[in-house]
């Protein structure tokens, strides 16, 4: 039998820790950010300011920590399948406004985790070699 690597087990522990595997009672579900929560506080009103106080920054932040586990994944030479490359130059603004006409016109992601999600929108519109994915 194969020991498994540092790399597998560092990989392993991540994904627990990000998919929440094995977490079943009530109050582990909650901690999540649902699709649908991260559109909550990704919105915006009418005029485009944030619809709840200090959504932006939860926002931002949760888009921060799946791009942030991308590139770790990518720097430990466990490359993602589905992989992204962002701009040099890109601002969590454009970020931001990018996951949430994403998560507007995709609704089937609003009972699941929402880091899946935020990595398809990344995907569509920042797909490695350039061109946009339709």
């Amino acid at each position: 039998m194969a020991v498994p690597t540092i790399k597998t087990l560092l990989w392993a522990a991540m994904m627990v820790a990000v998919l929440g595997v094995g977490a079943s009672d009530a109050r582990s579900e909650g901690a999540r950010f649902s699709g649908a929560y991260l559109r909550y506080v990704c919105g915006v009103d009418g005029e485009g300011k944030e619809a709840v106080r200090g959504g932006h920054a939860a926002c931002q932040a949760y888009i921060s920590g799946v791009v942030d586990y991308h590139n770790l994944m990518l720097s430990m030479k466990m490359a993602p399948e589905v992989r992204f490359c962002l701009p040099v130059n890109t601002s969590m603004n454009r970020l931001h406004a990018v996951v949430l006409a994403y998560l507007n016109k995709n609704p089937q992601h609003d009972t699941f985790v929402a880091a899946p999600a935020v990595v398809m929108a990344l995907y569509e519109s920042f797909p490695c070699g350039g061109k946009k994915k339709k």
